[in-house]
C-alpha cells in the first residue's frame, strides 16, 4: 500500500469518506481487477493506493488514488496500477483458457478481448504500388503506398499502420501462445521505450481482392501495444509470400538460428504442420487424391532427397506433438510447455528426454501411411494412443487429485526443512516427477514389457517399436501395478531425505544406483531392498 503523508493526516472519518469518494469514481468497482466492492462485506480488505507511483512523478493527492481489493494491489507485478489492471485483464484471460481449454491465450484470443481480428483488407496491386482503405470502419479514404521486393528472396511487401480490426494471428506459421513474460513488454512500452521490432504479416489475393491480415512474427510486441490501448499496429506486410518458405525460415528463427526462444513443444507443433505440408505436396506431385494415402515415410524421405533429415525429423515431431495435444491426454496439464514456471512438476524439456525418447520409434516406417488405419493397428496411431495411456496411468496414479497447482515446486525441499506441512500426496508428485528420478524409474517400463513378452516366449531384447502394437491387458495391469507400488514407496514421504537426496539436482546414474542396489552413491541405505520388477508388478499386498 502506498507510502503517503497525504493518507497519514486523514483521521478515520476522513478515510472513509475518502474510500466513499473513490468507491463512487469508480462506479463500486476495484481499480484492478474490475470486480464489485461491497463497501460493508469488504471493509478491512481494502487498499487506497497511488495511480501513478511517486517514484514515478506521481502526484501524492486525491486525483491520484484509487480504491482496490489488497490481495490484487499487494500482488500486482507493476507498481503503476494502470499497468497492474492491464496485468489482471491478462491473468483472468489465462484463467479463463485453462479452465475451459487448458491451454495458454494467443494473439487471436488477445485480439478477440480488444476488438480486433474483425475485418478482411480489400487491396489491390498497381505496378509497384498496394491501394486499400479501412472502409470497414469508417476510413473511406484511399491509401497508396510503395511496395518492395527483397533481392534475395523475391518476395514483395509494404509497410503500413495496420488498425487491429484488421489484424489477424496466423497459428500455423507461429503457433506460439502470448506467456507471462509479456508483462515485460508491457512495461517497456509503458514507459515510453520504443519498439525496435514491427510485426510481420501476410495478405494474399482471394475473391475481389479481399484477405485477412495475418501475423506470424512479432506477436507477443502485438498484444503488448493491443492490450496497452494501441489501435493501429505497425506490420511489414508480404504480399502473397511463398507460405512453406515463410513456415520454413520461421521454423529455422526458432530452433537452428536461434533467433527467438521457441519453446520445443512449438518446435514440434512446427514440424508436424511442416510434415503435413510435405504430405500434400507429394499427393499433389504424384496424382494422388487428398485422402490417398498408400505411401509410406520412408517413399516421401526418399521423394525428398534433399532435405531426407529434416524429414525425419518432422515425421517424429508429428508422432510428439499427437501425444503432446492429444485431447485425452491427461498428463498435458502437468506439463509446463515453456519450462520456467513454477506451478507445475513437468517441463516439456523433461517430457521428450524421458516418454519421447523412450517410447516413439525413431526410424521411418516401411509401411504405408494409411496401413490398418480402419482397424485401429495403425503403428503410429496405436503408439501415440498408447503413449498417452501410459501418461494417463501415471497422471491417475501420481498426480490427479494429489499435486496440488497452489503448492507448485518452488522451494519444496527447503519449505520441509524448515518444517512446513505440505501435503505428503504432493511431495510425493513433485519428488517422482524431478527430471533426473522419472527418468531413472521410468525406464523399468521397458522392462517390464520385455520381461512380459520374454515370460510368452518372444525374444524382444532391443526392440524400440513396442508402442507400435497393441499391448496385452495383462501388460497394462502389469505397468500399473509397477507405477502403484513405486509411487507407495516410504522414500518419497521421508523428512529425512530432504536434504540428501531431494535437496538438489542429481545425475540420472545417482538415481540408476538407488533403484539397483537400494543405497545412494554415498553408501545411505534408501530402500529395503532393490527394485525387483517380478514383485513391482504384482497388485499390491501380494
Amino acid at each position: 500500500m502506498a507510502n503517503s503523508i497525504f493518507l497519514g493526516r486523514l483521521n478515520n472519518d476522513e478515510r472513509k469518506e475518502l474510500v466513499n469518494r473513490l468507491w463512487t469514481i469508480q462506479k463500486g468497482k476495484c481499480f484492478i481487477t474490475g470486480k464489485d466492492i461491497d463497501l460493508q462485506l469488504h471493509e478491512g480488505q481494502l487498499d487506497i493506493d497511488h495511480i501513478v507511483p511517486l517514484t514515478n512523478g506521481g502526484k501524492d493527492d486525491e486525483s491520484n488514488f484509487a480504491l482496490t481489493f489488497s490481495y490484487a494491489n499487494r500482488s500486482k507485478q507493476a507498481a503503476d496500477l494502470n499497468l497492474a489492471r492491464i496485468n489482471w485483464q491478462f491473468k483472468t484471460l489465462c484463467d479463463e483458457l485453462q479452465h475451459s481449454d487448458n491451454r495458454n491465450p494467443n494473439l487471436t484470443d488477445v485480439l478477440n478481448l480488444y476488438g480486433g481480428a474483425k475485418h478482411k483488407l480489400k487491396f489491390y496491386m498497381h505496378g509497384d504500388k498496394v491501394r486499400f482503405s479501412y472502409a470497414e470502419i469508417g476510413k473511406v479514404e484511399v491509401i497508396e503506398l510503395p511496395v518492395y521486393t527483397d533481392t534475395l528472396s523475391n518476395e514483395q511487401y509494404f509497410f503500413t499502420l495496420l488498425p487491429i480490426q484488421y489484424v489477424f494471428h496466423d497459428d500455423k506459421i507461429n503457433p506460439r501462445s502470448i506467456g507471462s513474460n509479456v508483462s515485460k513488454l508491457l512495461a517497456e512500452f509503458y514507459k515510453g521505450n520504443p519498439q525496435l521490432h514491427i510485426s510481420l504479416g501476410y495478405v494474399e489475393n482471394e475473391i475481389d481482392g479481399l484477405s485477412e491480415v495475418k501475423l506470424f512474427d512479432g506477436q507477443h510486441k502485438a498484444a503488448a501495444q493491443i492490450m496497452l490501448g494501441i489501435k493501429n499496429i505497425p506490420v511489414r506486410i508480404f504480399v502473397n509470400p511463398d507460405k512453406e518458405k515463410i513456415k520454413k525460415t520461421n521454423l529455422n528463427a526458432g530452433t537452428t538460428l536461434k533467433q527467438v526462444a521457441f519453446d520445443k513443444s512449438v518446435q514440434r507443433h512446427l514440424g508436424s504442420t511442416l510434415y503435413q505440408d510435405r504430405i500434400e505436396h507429394y499427393q499433389k506431385q504424384v496424382n494422388l487424391s487428398p485422402d490417398d494415402f498408400s505411401f509410406s515415410e520412408k517413399v516421401l524421405i526418399n521423394f525428398y532427397k534433399g532435405e531426407s533429415r529434416e524429414m525425419k525429423r518432422y515425421i517424429i515431431d508429428s508422432v510428439k506433438d499427437g501425444i503432446t495435444y492429444g485431447e485425452d491426454n491427461k498428463l498435458r496439464e502437468y506439463i509446463d510447455m515453456g519450462g520456467r514456471a513454477k506451478e507445475k512438476p513437468l517441463s516439456y524439456s523433461t517430457i521428450e528426454k524421458t516418454f519421447y525418447s523412450f517410447f516413439i520409434y525413431p526410424d521411418a516406417l516401411e509401411t504405408n501411411i494409411d496401413y490398418r488405419l480402419e482397424e485401429g493397428k495403425n503403428p503410429r496411431d496405436l503408439e501415440k494412443k498408447q503413449i498417452i495411456r501410459l501418461m494417463n496411468i501415471i497422471a491417475d496414479v501420481i498426480l490427479v487429485g494429489k499435486y496440488d497447482f497452489d503448492i507448485g515446486t518452488y522451494r519444496i525441499e527447503n519449505r520441509i526443512q524448515q518444517g512446513e506441512n505440505i501435503d505428503w500426496n504432493h511431495v510425493v508428485g513433485y519428488r517422482m516427477m524431478k527430471e533426473e528420478i522419472i527418468y531413472s524409474w521410468l525406464k523399468y517400463i521397458l522392462d517390464v514389457i520385455t520381461m512380459y513378452y520374454a515370460q510368452n516366449g518372444k525374444a524382444v531384447y532391443g526392440r524400440r517399436d513396442f508402442f507400435q502394437t497393441e499391448l496385452p491387458d495383462q501388460l497394462w495391469l502389469n505397468i500399473e501395478n509397477f507405477i502403484i507400488n513405486l509411487s507407495n514407496l516410504p522414500l518419497w514421504k521421508s523428512r529425512e531425505f530432504s536434504s540428501t537426496l531431494f535437496g538438489g539436482k542429481q545425475v540420472y546414474a545417482f538415481w540408476k544406483n538407488i533403484f539397483e542396489t537400494g543405497k545412494s552413491t554415498q553408501g545411505e541405505m534408501v530402500l529395503a531392498t532393490p527394485l525387483d520388477i517380478n514383485k513391482m508388478i504384482l497388485p499390491m499386498g501380494c
